[in-house]
């Protein structure tokens, strides 16, 4: 018997899950697309903190599940004296949060440790998908028979945990959903239940694991689960999962995605963020409590309110224009945060105009003309702006923004109608 979670989701009656039916296809890979994106933003409000590989298998470890204990580097000499420690063949590993890794070259073995420190310095500097690598993993080298794939996903349509297996390790599996999704078995978790014993047990039949293996790959199953509902994971995976010419299980690479919403009860993990990884933006903006996703038009947008912030781009997009990010300044916003709003959104080379779209709630009007007017006299913007101010005190915001000279609409169809002239350089 598993022992219980630290958090009961409910006390009702456990439900028989569903198997392969319960996750369609569809949703599955809309979900592993959503995650897998580098920084993958959840519009409502949060953002994915992705963990690098070292980060969530020493996680993964402290729920029961066997990974090589390698230790992190980040100079050649230091993989050097690392690989002399462990003893034997290593595998050096670049640790930067994009897939691919093997491919690229980021991924070498080593015999020696001074073929570990003349790997390391090859790999250390070299760019993964614009991402420069600063630290490497040295992993003792195993002996693979088999390689497995073992992971769990939020599916949003069910509210629940989806497992997945597949005989296909060491290989995207989105390839594998996409070319053989017949090899990819599925266990919608009821979360009031759990993943037992049994669940995984059919999994690892179903993939064809020889029956030997049944017990420490349900093992590690349900450690996996456990690890994702215990630290508010969205996406955990060991790719591969590899049985060594010994005869074990050991889970040699490792992902977990955390939901941005749930970090005030991890601190542990907030910490491990790695902002150097991040788009300096999207960092500066969760400094000020902002939601900002990057995107690749050129009408940057304001707007308070993730529904109206929505509404804002697929107006835009409707009147021929690309919205350059998502941001919503959120309730309250002060005079401050709207400028740190601002200073964000012109910092992108690629924003040709600028929509301010403000339901006044919460939000004063009178407080966001300030913030805007403070805004252009500390960034001397040189694009033009449309704002649309409505509710508390928009009297006294639109004074100020007129007496500025800003374009300024009443509705936001003419407010978007006149961004994107003013982006595409008509008037």
């Amino acid at each position: 018997m598993s022992p219980p979670l630290n958090r009961s989701p409910c006390l009702a009656p456990p439900l028989r899950p569903s198997y392969n039916g319960g996750c369609d296809l569809i949703s599955f890979r809309s979900a592993m697309t959503t995650l897998r994106v580098g920084n993958a933003a959840d519009v409502s409000g949060g953002e994915a903190l992705n963990l690098h590989e070292y980060q969530s298998k020493r996680i993964f470890a402290r729920y029961g599940i066997p990974v090589p204990q390698g230790e992190v580097a980040t100079t050649p000499e230091a993989a050097r004296q690392i690989a002399a420690r462990l003893g034997g063949p290593v595998v050096v590993k670049a640790q930067v949060l994009v897939g691919g890794r093997g491919k690229a070259g980021g991924i070498q073995l080593a015999q020696t440790p001074e073929e570990a420190e003349a790997v390391a310095r090859r790999i250390l500097g070299m760019r993964l998908k614009g991402l420069p690598v600063r630290k490497v993993l040295i992993d003792p080298a195993v002996t693979i028979r088999q390689e497995i794939y073992l992971g769990g996903v939020i599916d949003r349509a069910q509210g629940r945990i989806v497992m997945m297996a597949s005989s296909e390790g060491g290989v995207d599996i989105e390839e594998v959903a996409a070319r053989s999704p017949e090899k990819i078995v599925r266990v919608a978790v009821d979360p009031c239940l759990g993943l037992r014993a049994y669940h995984a047990r059919h999994m690892a039949q179903t993939i064809g694991l020889p029956r030997a293996y049944f017990r420490p790959f349900a093992e590690i199953a349900q450690g996996l689960y456990r690890a994702m509902v215990e630290n508010d994971a969205s996406l955990a995976e060991i790719n591969p999962l590899v049985i060594t010419d010994e005869g074990t299980l050991v889970g040699v690479d490792g992902k977990m995605v955390v939901d941005d919403n749930a970090l005030f009860r991890h601190p542990d993990i907030e910490k491990l963020r790695d902002a150097e990884e991040e788009d300096p933006f999207e960092v500066e903006a969760r400094q000020h409590g902002l939601s900002y996703v990057k995107l690749t038009g050129n009408i940057g947008c304001m707007v308070n309110g993730a529904g109206l912030a929505m509404a804002t781009m697929d107006i835009i997009k409707l009147y021929g224009g690309e919205p350059a990010n998502f941001l919503d300044i959120g309730g309250g916003a002060s005079a401050t945060r709207v400028t740190a709003a601002l200073r964000i959104i012109l910092s992108d080379p690629n924003v040709r105009a600028v929509l301010i779209n403000i339901f006044g709630g919460i939000t004063r009007c009178d407080e966001v003309a300030r913030g805007i007017l403070a805004a252009m006299d500390e960034v001397q913007p040189q694009v033009p702006f449309v704002v649309r101010l409505i509710g508390t005190n928009q009297e006294e915001g639109q004074r100020l923004l007129s007496d500025a000279h800003l374009v300024t609409a009443n509705t936001l169809a003419e407010a978007a109608q006149k961004v994107v002239r003013l982006a595409q350089g008509t008037s």
